[in-house]
């Protein structure tokens, strides 16, 4: 299977650059696994294809301000720090630009009241950072750090919480989880109102998500892992759920990967927590969803793969090909589909 076969067209313009002016108004393409035309719809219509008996699970990580701009002691050259993972309380994995100025050893300036130094160069050549600083870190880093936008996105929002679900709690992503950016807290309570229960698990969206694939067999390229947690509440839903006949019905490829990794042989989902590095593309047996609500994905990356795994890749393709011919909005700031 090789990458290649994930690739398609598409024209710039409809790389979404701003969210849409109304969460749950944005669009939304509904595609049915056994078969048939898709479904074209506003992403507030998606209640009337969940029944009572389903469950929506979310991934509710916040997206940190990640981004941070330095300068190199002593030679004052610019250095872009992306935070990825944290490894203790002072120590981060990072990607750094440009790589190839901050060897071990450097030391990078940001501000009057943080320094950051290169303890180690680690997988896909991130870098580990140990910060020196005075005050509380999480604090410097709303008055220091940006959110991090994938790069197609050219300008920040207006209004930064647009790159925020409205459910996001526990702080740790380096990327938002997209598919959730749709819900309002309104939908939310018009989908539990018709008796579908939603619950939460965490995955601290990474490299893993969003690294490119630079090789050209798909079973060649390796993960990045990152952290995820199953509530034991989380678990026992989802268990009841199945037990009953019920879908349970993921919102997006980061929770997929968190419920896929915590799920056993016989599809139930234990819970904890702990390190992901799955890796999902066509041929791959789903164990614990029976539908997705995600974004138009990049094509070559491992999200298409994964979403071409729970439908045929060509029907999938020819999806995007329809999406792309009716002007949809792609990627993070994009519209969305319902796989059912």
């Amino acid at each position: 299977m090789r990458v290649a076969d994930f690739d398609y067209y598409l024209p710039d313009e409809l790389i979404a650059q701003e969210p849409a002016p109304v969460r749950d108004e944005s669009r939304l393409m509904v595609l049915h696994k056994n078969g048939g035309e898709p479904e074209h719809r506003l992403f507030k219509d998606i209640v009337e294809y969940l029944e009572p008996r389903d469950l929506l699970v979310v991934n509710d990580t916040k997206v940190i301000p990640a981004r941070l701009w330095g300068k190199k002691e002593g030679t004052g050259t610019t250095i872009e720090v992306l935070l990825l993972t944290r490894r203790d309380e002072h120590t981060w994995e990072t990607l750094v630009r440009p790589g190839r100025r901050v060897p071990p050893g450097t030391n990078i300036i940001f501000g009057d009241a943080m320094t950051g130094t290169v303890m180690a160069v680690v997988d896909e050549g991130c870098r580990l950072i140990k910060f020196h600083h005075q005050g509380v870190f999480e604090e410097l880093l709303d008055r220091l750090g940006v959110m991090p936008l994938p790069p197609y996105i050219k300008k920040q929002p207006a209004d930064p919480g647009r790159y925020q679900t409205v459910y996001a709690r526990d702080p740790g992503s380096a990327a938002a989880p997209t598919a959730g950016l749709h819900f309002t807290p309104e939908l939310l309570q018009k989908i539990r109102e018709k008796g579908i229960s939603i619950v939460p698990v965490l995955l601290h969206v990474g490299l893993g998500t969003f690294r490119p694939v630079k090789v050209d067999e798909v079973t060649s390229h390796q993960m990045h892992a990152e952290y995820y947690s199953v509530p034991e509440e989380t678990a026992r839903v989802i268990n009841e759920t199945k037990a009953r006949g019920g879908r349970v019905i993921a919102v997006g490829t980061t929770t997929t990967r968190c419920l896929e990794t915590a799920a056993r042989d016989d599809g139930n989902v234990n819970s904890g927590a702990g390190w992901t590095e799955i890796f999902i593309y066509p041929g791959y047996n789903f164990k614990a969803i029976d539908g997705l609500v995600t974004n138009f994905h990049l094509p070559r990356s491992t999200l298409l793969m994964m979403v071409s795994a729970l439908v045929d890749r060509e029907r999938l393709l020819d999806a995007y090909a329809r999406a792309v011919r009716m002007r949809y909005r792609f990627f993070s700031f994009g519209d969305a589909m319902l796989i059912i």
